[in-house]
């Protein structure tokens, strides 16, 4: 019966544990890890990073995404999206802060 325990206390100890992805290093990896998990979820194309600026916990990423293709290009639809990450790059919140038409410019 110990011979038993030992065997399961052996095979609990050395069992992997869950890996954590890296911390993400620089607002390049932060911009990539956006833009990953943006496609992800919204199925739309990204287009580029507007801002990227480290936040207390982590990241803040504005991403344009194109949302409408239409013809010819410059009336097509972009959004940009604000981006939360953690330190490790995970998705924290999106949300769309900016809806606009490719050809238009800036206010």
């Amino acid at each position: 019966m110990a011979e038993q325990r030992r065997k399961r206390s052996a095979q609990t100890s050395t069992a992997p544990q869950p890996r954590r992805t890296p911390p993400v290093r620089g607002p390049g990896q932060a911009a990539e890890a956006a833009c990953q998990s943006l496609d992800g979820l919204l199925g739309h194309p990204t287009e580029g990073v507007s801002a990227v600026r480290r936040s207390d916990d982590g990241w803040c990423v504005v991403v344009d995404v194109l949302e409408v293709p239409r013809i010819p290009d410059t009336t097509s639809l972009l959004a940009s999206y604000e981006v939360q990450l953690d330190a490790d790059g995970e998705l924290m919140e999106y949300r769309r802060v900016r809806r606009y038409r490719r050809g238009a410019a800036d206010e």
